[in-house]
């Protein structure tokens, strides 16, 4: 319990310092059954007890039809937090892989991924989504695109899909990928392993282990990155900046 509570509190940084999360919002986290959206419900769950915003807390899976994916102990999870959760089932996999059999199939399942989801946020009415993003993937993701695209560029912390009428929020800004890792081991989560044939993302594997070469010789080099981030600073990454609005 200790170690769930001083997590929480780095959440709740992050959600104070980006106005992640205002009274009445209903907020529902992402879950894909990995550890980072497991970490973040759990964290959410525990800060929604006593946060001064009061908001309500709901759980939603896309199944993308893999049966070797049980999400059964992730509902068991939820009942333990007292948190709903919604399982929306569909055959993207099948579409993606056997019917359009893409040579690309992230982007396209990615698509049909986001449509289900917006789908369910409506459907359950809620307005913020949270996503399991972290420092890790932040930092990755900037020195990508200034890697691999020549910009200065990241995802933001909190942003409004105008179309589907959402607001993205990201939680665990502040929290390390490692920590995330350790307190999902210690609770024993019900982490469910992602049965895609294409999960793996060779660019950014390739920039975690440069990040982590570096760290030999530098071990802030992640902290420092972010830090730069948050000065320069990027678009969305000012501290108290107000939500970036997308067109989806």
């Amino acid at each position: 319990m200790d170690r769930i509570n001083a997590f929480t509190s780095v959440v709740r940084k992050g959600v104070d310092d980006y106005r992640m999360i205002s009274d009445g919002d209903r907020v529902a986290v992402g879950i894909s059954g990995g550890k980072d959206s497991l970490v973040l419900l759990c964290a959410l769950a525990q800060l929604r007890r006593y946060y001064s915003h009061p908001f309500e807390l709901e759980a939603v899976t896309i199944e993308l039809g893999y049966s070797e994916m049980d999400f059964t102990p992730v509902a068991e999870l939820c009942r333990r937090l007292n948190v709903p959760y919604t399982r929306v089932k569909t055959d993207i996999s099948h579409v993606v892989f056997d019917v359009r059999q893409e040579v690309n199939p992230c982007s396209l399942c990615s698509k049909m991924r986001r449509g289900a989801l917006d789908n369910a946020l409506k459907a359950r009415g809620c307005n913020k989504l949270a996503l399991g993003h972290h420092m890790d993937d932040a930092v990755e993701t900037f020195v990508m695109s200034l890697l691999f695209e020549g910009r200065i560029s990241c995802f933001k912390p909190v942003t409004y899909l105008s179309r589907a009428d959402v607001t993205q929020i990201r939680p665990m800004i502040y929290a390390g990928e490692q920590r995330i890792a350790n307190l999902a081991q210690e609770m024993g989560l019900p982490i469910v392993k992602n049965a895609c044939p294409a999960d793996r993302d060779s660019k950014r594997s390739e920039i975690k282990q440069l990040l982590k070469d570096a760290e030999t010789d530098y071990p802030d080099v992640k902290s420092k990155i972010f830090g730069a981030m948050q000065r320069l600073p990027i678009e969305g990454w000012g501290v108290g900046d107000a939500a970036v609005v997308v067109q989806r």
